[in-house]
């Protein structure tokens, strides 16, 4: 990819929920860290793309619960001077842009924004290369660039946008005529008729100083609200905090509604890169590898007599016999039984199990945090028993409970574990009693991870009953 005179700033939104791939996306671990279509997640393989000489330092704008799972992930793509924004509340794009517009430009006002989803599939990264290319030249003279992706199919869950002419001087750009809001199946299957039709991506490009001048234009209260929670911003390891309530002022928005149909230096880019936004069970069944019924099988899963199925196992085994045109997802605690043409639906089945106060509908059984994680094995009438896993290096917070006590068996590595006073080696098959109220911690030394299985006892589990004393991670 050729370098334009400008920087392009790969700035990635993390903010989603993904709730249409429930119940392997939920708000605790949304889609956008899970490997759904290769061995790395959509966020490392969203950075990847967006790495080279020609791009500058990413900027990442997401959460402050998923913090750590970002920072991680990102290490993980190999990016090594990220710019963490996180949103003290989810306010759409059009504010977390004007955020990452606003440090940008700190450094260089003419930096070129690139602006992507931390959650599509890309598959053809020659041809994503030479529309960033192409976008990057128009952005660079004070376009506002669209991205419109040739459609494959009739697809309603997709807005559309319809290109005009050429604009002159800009090879692969043209004027964007108007964008279409989501169609009925009838009027999807009407405008892909027409090769001047395009799904719109929901990615762009622009410069700092060009996307700021647009919202203080149409958005004037996205970019005072936004000045302000800039102004107010902390440095937090290696995150950047914004000012909770000025952020908080901000209109919840989207950069489509905000700005992209109302500016007038619109312009698109039509590509063919093999994108999809990859919101619905259905687009796994249609970008996999199938056998030879059409069914695609993840995990632990069995057919009989089944055709063009899609089924997925992160946990016991599945078996689906004599039906078609289904999608089976299995997880640890929850399981989804759709139709093909349903599966736009799933967050329906979400909304309804936040209404009946089911932890399923946002949380897995295992919660990750910054040193790890832990998942559930089984509870009773006042006790809990779980599987914790410590990464090399790492430690838990300094802590106490009010209304339990712990009993930690090691099943794979060593753990240090501070007990009041006292400090205790605890290697494999070994094992330690802490009595309710004792200031406690456990750390990983080793150089492999730290698995232990924890037996909570008493009248009270939640994870609440926690007082922490210090912590590496700075919570409270």
């Amino acid at each position: 990819m050729l370098a334009p005179t400008a920087t392009i700033i790969p700035v990635i939104l993390s903010g989603g929920s993904g709730t249409r791939l429930w119940p392997v996306s939920r708000k605790s671990f949304p889609k956008q860290f899970w490997p759904l279509i290769s061995d790395k997640s959509l966020l490392v393989e969203t950075a990847r793309r967006a790495a080279g000489p020609e791009f500058g330092a990413p900027i990442i704008v997401t959460n402050q619960e998923h913090r750590f799972i970002v920072a991680e992930q990102l290490r993980e793509a190999g990016v090594k001077t990220p710019q963490i924004l996180l949103e003290p509340v989810g306010r759409n794009s059009a504010p977390a842009i004007a955020a990452a517009a606003m440090l940008a430009a700190e450094t260089d006002p003419h930096a070129i924004l690139w602006i992507m989803a931390a959650d599509a599939s890309i598959s053809d990264t020659k041809a994503l290369a030479k529309a960033v290319q192409r976008g990057a030249a128009a952005a660079g003279h004070g376009h506002f660039v669209t991205f419109g992706m040739a459609p494959t199919a009739p697809e309603t869950g997709y807005g559309y946008i319809a290109k005009g002419g050429q604009v002159n001087g800009f090879d692969g750009v043209f004027a964007l005529d108007k964008f279409i809001e989501k169609p009925d199946a009838a009027k999807a299957a009407e405008l892909i008729k027409s090769d001047a039709n395009y799904w719109n991506s929901g990615m762009f490009m622009f410069t700092a100083e060009t996307i700021l001048a647009e919202l203080e234009h149409y958005a004037p209260a996205i970019l005072t609200a936004v000045r302000a929670a800039m102004a107010a911003r902390v440095k937090d390891l290696d995150f950047i905090r914004l000012g909770s309530e000025e952020f908080k002022a901000a209109p919840d928005i989207s950069i489509d509604y905000a700005i992209a149909e109302k500016t007038k230096k619109a312009v698109v880019v039509p590509s063919s890169i093999g994108w999809s936004d990859v919101g619905s069970w259905t687009t796994f069944q249609e970008i996999s590898n199938k056998d030879a019924n059409g069914n695609v099988a993840l995990g632990d899963v069995f057919f009989e007599d089944s055709h063009n199925n899609y089924a997925r196992s992160d946990g016991i085994v599945t078996a689906l016999l004599g039906v078609k045109d289904m999608v089976v997802i299995t997880t640890q605690d929850a399981v989804l039984v759709a139709h093909k043409d349903h599966t736009q639906d799933v967050k329906k089945i979400v909304e309804k199990l936040k209404k009946a106060g089911r932890k399923e509908a946002e949380s897995h059984n295992r919660a990750y945090r910054p040193w790890g994680y832990y998942e559930s094995l089984g509870t009773g009438d006042r006790f809990q028993v779980k599987r914790i896993v410590v990464w090399p290096g790492e430690k838990l917070s300094l802590q106490k409970h009010f209304h339990r006590a712990e009993h930690w068996v090691v099943v794979a590595g060593c753990a240090e574990v501070t007990r009041d006073s006292e400090t205790h080696m605890v290697h494999e098959n070994e094992s330690i009693y802490l009595p309710l109220g004792c200031i406690h911690r456990m750390a990983n030394p080793g150089k492999i991870p730290l698995t232990l299985i924890e037996v909570q006892s008493g009248p009270y589990l939640g994870e609440d009953d926690i007082i922490r004393f210090e912590d590496t991670y700075g919570r409270s």
